[in-house]
C-alpha cells in the first residue's frame, strides 16, 4: 500500500532513504546490476554519502532544482548511464530507453514490446 510522502520509517530517515537497504540487498545479491531512485536533492545528499561508504559507483541526473535520479550498481553499468544518459529520461531515443530499461533490470520481453511501439509510432523519445 502507498504511504503519504511524508511518512517516515520509525527509524527516523525518509521513506527513500529507508529504501536504500532493500535496493543495496537486492543489488549484493545479484537481483539487479543497477538500480534507479528519484528523490528530493536533500535525500540524495544522503543516499550518495551512503554509496560513497560502501564504495558502490553511481550517477547522479538533476531532474528538477528539487528533484534527482540516482543511478547506482555495477560499475559497468553506471559508466553506461553516463555516456547514455545525456537528457531528460523521457526524452531518450527507444535506443537508449530500452538500453537503460535493460540495465535496470526491467524485463526483456517488456522491453522489447515497449521499443517496437515507440519505434512503429515514430516516436523520438520515450514516455516518462
Amino acid at each position: 500500500m502507498d504511504q503519504p510522502a511524508d511518512m517516515t520509517p520509525h527509524d527516523g530517515l525518509s521513506m527513500p532513504v529507508h529504501l536504500l537497504g532493500h535496493h543495496l540487498y537486492e543489488y549484493s545479491k545479484g537481483v539487479r546490476p543497477m538500480v534507479m531512485m528519484t528523490l528530493s536533492t536533500r535525500d540524495a545528499d544522503t543516499v550518495t554519502r551512503k554509496l560513497a561508504e560502501r564504495f558502490v559507483d553511481y550517477h547522479v541526473q538533476t531532474v528538477t532544482e528539487a528533484k534527482v535520479n540516482v543511478f547506482f550498481g555495477n560499475a559497468a553499468c553506471v559508466a553506461m548511464v553516463r555516456s547514455v544518459v545525456r537528457k531528460p529520461l523521457n526524452q531518450l531515443t527507444p535506443e537508449e530507453d530500452f538500453i537503460l530499461g535493460t540495465l535496470l533490470g526491467y524485463d526483456r520481453e517488456q522491453q522489447c514490446r515497449r521499443f517496437l511501439a515507440m519505434t512503429q509510432t515514430g516516436r523520438s523519445g520515450a514516455a516518462a
